[in-house]
């Protein structure tokens, strides 16, 4: 039954890591599957796609060459991300989900679509980094802790025991 209201939206950040697409899963499960076809939420999985000539990162003789390349990778990349997302939407019986990709950094990105869809929700992936590498590389989930305007899940892939 339609009352006309709108629905919240809930935005998922994803990339080719197994801890996003474990995310993804985790949040169908608890958010979505159960409620077939009564969603709680309006639904974007959003991919941000580095650009080429931030991802080589050198200036010099040769970068002009190397960029083509790069960003070919990339392109290939962020469509096996989509695919990849809907098929894990798909095995959960999740449809009418909005899929994007933008070029940028997944931190402004994030929360760049979460202003746009007025998101009241969004979840992202933790990659586990220690706190070295995190400091190094940055974490696109603390960022979006602090920056999105909207609250923000991060789902843990639990370690398995080997």
């Amino acid at each position: 039954m339609d009352t006309g209201e709108e629905k919240p939206v809930m935005v998922v950040g994803v990339d080719e890591s197994e801890q996003s697409n474990y995310a993804l899963e985790w949040t169908l499960d608890r958010f979505f599957a159960p409620y077939a076809p009564n969603f709680p939420f309006k639904l974007f999985i959003v991919h941000a796609k580095p650009n080429a000539v931030s991802a080589v990162g050198l200036a010099g003789p040769g970068t002009a060459e190397v960029v083509p390349y790069v960003d070919a990778d990339l392109k290939h990349t962020a469509a096996r991300v989509v695919e990849k997302s809907k098929a894990i939407c798909q095995s959960k019986s999740v449809h009418g989900v909005m899929i994007e990709v933008f070029e940028g950094d997944a931190r402004n990105i994030l929360c760049e679509v979460v202003d746009k869809h007025h998101a009241s929700l969004l979840v992202l992936g933790s990659h586990g980094y220690g706190a070295i590498k995190r400091a190094v590389l940055g974490s696109v989930s603390d960022y979006c802790a602090h920056h999105a305007h909207c609250s923000v899940m991060i789902v843990k892939k639990p370690k398995t025991k080997a």
